[in-house]
């Protein structure tokens, strides 16, 4: 069974790796809300749209992974770098609000049409606040590990400690923010994955209440993954993902 599995995983990453060189990542720079913001693309340049949204000190490569199964089944994929973050020029203050409307700019800048948007974490939490702000901008969403206000886990304390170990702008940030009311997410009509894993930062709670917060969700909780084990170099997200669009006929 080990090495069927293997097999298996060899063969997978192997189509992976020959799709992509079809459609090889390109990197790009654009001016919005004030921000130099680097970005990438992938896949046909006639596949529907999907922008996705990294977490909190990531870039664009965090969900590479996702960004190559997405174009190999067909998508055009737009990663962001959100601001002062992974190439992007640091800064001394952050905030959700700031990063949700250099998305929602980013989109209208490239005329994308309704995408589809995948978040996780800090990504999550700006697709949400993107939507809230503007609804209607997205045609689909799925989000893992966001949450709606900093207290949202068992071990928040633990993290606490963390964010002020860590004493960067960006990590203080998540003392405070985001501050979201559930009711405020009765905004977003579009349809929506709510996800995270089994051992989250995120508790299940937590998550099953944005879920049930949203007017049309589905909740998806990954067994035995933490916050990122399903994400990181994993297919496991992508594929949901990819089953989410499809079924929704996107």
């Amino acid at each position: 069974m080990t090495v069927l599995s293997g097999i298996k995983g060899f063969f997978y990453f192997t189509v992976l790796s020959l799709g992509c060189l079809k459609y090889p990542e390109k990197t790009f720079r654009i001016e919005v809300n004030g921000q130099n913001l680097l970005y990438a693309v992938r896949g046909p340049e006639d596949g529907n749209p999907v922008v996705l949204l990294h977490g909190n000190g990531g870039s664009h490569k965090s969900l590479r992974t996702q960004a190559k199964q997405l174009a190999r089944a067909g998508y055009r994929v737009y990663s962001l770098d959100s601001r002062g973050q992974g190439a992007n020029v640091v800064l001394d203050e952050y905030h959700y609000a700031d990063m949700a409307e250099d998305s929602f700019c980013f989109i209208k800048a490239l005329g994308l049409n309704k995408p589809a948007i995948y978040g996780w974490s800090d990504g999550g939490i700006i697709a949400l606040m993107l939507e809230m702000a503007h609804p209607g901008t997205c045609g689909l969403m799925a989000i893992s590990g966001a949450n709606l206000y900093p207290d949202c886990g068992p071990d928040f304390e633990a993290f606490k400690e963390w964010i002020v170990s860590e004493g960067t702008p960006l990590a203080l940030m998540m003392l405070n923010e985001p501050q979201i009311d559930p009711a405020e997410l009765s905004a977003i009509k579009c349809p929506a994955l709510v996800c995270a894993g089994e051992n989250d930062l995120i508790s299940v709670e937590h998550t099953t209440l944005i879920a049930k917060s949203l007017p049309d969700s589905e909740l998806l909780i990954f067994n035995g993954e933490n916050h990122g084990s399903y994400i990181k170099k994993s297919p496991k997200m992508g594929r949901k993902l990819l089953d989410f669009l499809h079924r929704k006929g996107y």
